[in-house]
């Protein structure tokens, strides 16, 4: 038997469409037991959404230590465009960090989110449908969670629980 590291009951499959990406996310945040990393340009409207804005509610709930960290190229939208998603930052405030590229990670161009360290959704490309699904993929989440950390380093605050204008 050949060992790769991995879990026995790792799966990997791609699959085309931007509506099975966000129905992807929307399974996989009340799976997750302690942390969720996104990654995007911006966020899409899906994180403004009743249920999603539910889901990670609940999540938060479920243990203070549970966290959700995002980074995005942009973050206005953010702010502008997604109150649910605010309110999110506002209520856990102490679990919820949101930040922006800076110019060393602006080339970056594949969204992802990782949930926990073996579950993952992965599109190739922000433009494009083309896109991955990880369940249980402890290498292929590995390998997400070590380029976020690059991301996360080359990136700053953006926003906070103080946001005015709402």
């Amino acid at each position: 038997m050949e060992q790769t590291g991995n879990l026995p009951n790792a799966e990997y499959r791609r699959f085309e469409g931007v509506r099975e990406y966000e129905e992807l996310i929307d399974g996989l945040i009340p799976q997750t037991q302690r942390i969720i990393r996104v990654f995007d340009r911006t966020l899409s409207r899906a994180w403004n959404s009743p249920q999603r804005h539910e889901a990670l509610r609940q999540f938060l709930l479920t243990n203070r230590v549970n966290r959700l960290f995002i980074v995005v190229h942009d973050a206005e939208p953010i702010e502008r465009e997604c109150p649910r998603m605010l309110d999110i930052v506002r209520q856990f405030s102490a679990a919820v960090r949101i930040h922006e590229t800076l110019s060393p990670a602006k080339h970056v161009y594949d969204p992802f989110v990782v949930f926990d360290s073996s579950h993952y959704v992965h599109r190739f490309h922000y433009h494009y449908l083309r896109a991955a699904h990880g369940a249980n993929d402890v290498i292929g989440a590995q390998q997400l969670l070590d380029r976020y950390a690059e991301i996360w380093e080359a990136s700053a605050h953006a926003v906070s629980a103080g946001i005015s204008g709402l």
